[in-house]
């Protein structure tokens, strides 16, 4: 074999070893660039969010877990938390480069019969889907939990002892909770407490029958969210929750026993930051977890 023909090898060679070269940097260019060569994979974070609040502490009505999984999921880098999932949130989640969405309040309950464009909630799930972005939803598995919604809201007292008025099969868990606290405390303190917490400027508020704002209570139940089916004829100085029923508010009154409301999800969505950095933690800082800044209460006082 001449010299010219051990050039023409050379060459040839050359040029596939660089084609594959240059194959293998465009492969591995387009996983980093779809997240499929970064974060952690998606049954790995569901992993850590169930073994948190395991499904079975939801109520039977609910709906949690893994709501919405694209086709071709995307390894997990980035996740937003939200209490609600509307459309401006969907949009932040893309806009911030999350392939995850958790959002407390499960978006999907009522069966859907179509993925179409003229509804608000399908068409979020349309865009996740399209953006392949996973969706996943704890609801009242983080209300019946130790450590979860009730029990952030129930750290705005110093409490001597707490349970929940609902039970679970494990007496530490359940649905809303009773608290004896340290010491008495007035209403005007308990009140100021809870929007200290909420960063609520206004509360609204029920004083019991026969009580002033300077009466002194020992003892609260409350339930995150819709409170009137769990708080009503529990025994306690003041109920607090997110919202109730005008005429569960007005027996309680009767009874003596005041009440605080705050919205309905403004008793919840103080919990998300501090859960970020603790899941964050748990998911060995591998994920990035941020809070939705545009997720509120629709309900203003004007």
């Amino acid at each position: 074999m001449d010299f010219s023909s051990h050039l023409m090898i050379l060459t040839v060679g050359k040029i596939i070893f660089s084609q594959k070269n240059l194959k293998r940097l465009y492969t591995t260019a387009t996983k980093m660039s779809t997240g499929e060569n970064v974060g952690v994979p998606l049954q790995k974070v569901t992993a850590v969010l169930e073994n948190f609040a395991p499904k079975q502490l939801s109520e039977s009505w609910d709906n949690t877990g893994l709501l919405v999984q694209p086709y071709t999921p995307r390894n997990i880098s980035k996740v937003l938390l939200t209490n609600d999932l509307t459309e401006d949130v969907a949009l932040e989640a893309n806009d911030q480069g999350c392939e995850m969405i958790i959002s407390y309040h499960p978006p999907i309950f009522a069966p859907m019969k179509s993925v179409v464009q003229s509804a608000w909630k399908e068409r979020i799930v349309s865009f996740l889907l399209e953006k392949r972005i996973s969706l996943y939803s704890p609801h009242t598995s983080w209300d019946s939990v130790k450590g979860g919604v009730n029990d952030w809201l129930a750290s705005a007292f110093e409490v001597e002892e707490s349970k929940p008025i609902i039970p679970g099969t494990d007496p530490q868990v359940g649905a809303g909770r009773l608290l004896q606290l340290k010491s008495n405390i007035s209403l005007t303190d308990a009140v100021s407490k809870v929007k200290q917490l909420t960063g609520l400027s206004h509360v609204r508020f029920a004083l019991g029958k026969g009580k002033d704002m300077s009466s002194e209570i020992q003892t609260v139940a409350l339930c995150a969210g819709s409170g009137s089916s769990v708080l009503k004829g529990v025994q306690a100085g003041l109920y607090l929750t997110g919202e109730m029923l005008h005429h569960d508010v007005l027996d309680a009154a009767q009874k003596g026993i005041s009440v605080i409301l705050t919205n309905h999800s403004d008793s919840e969505r103080g919990f998300l930051m501090g859960f970020s950095k603790n899941f964050q933690n748990l998911l060995n800082n591998d994920v990035q977890v941020i809070v939705s800044q545009v997720d509120r209460d629709p309900l203003v006082t004007l």
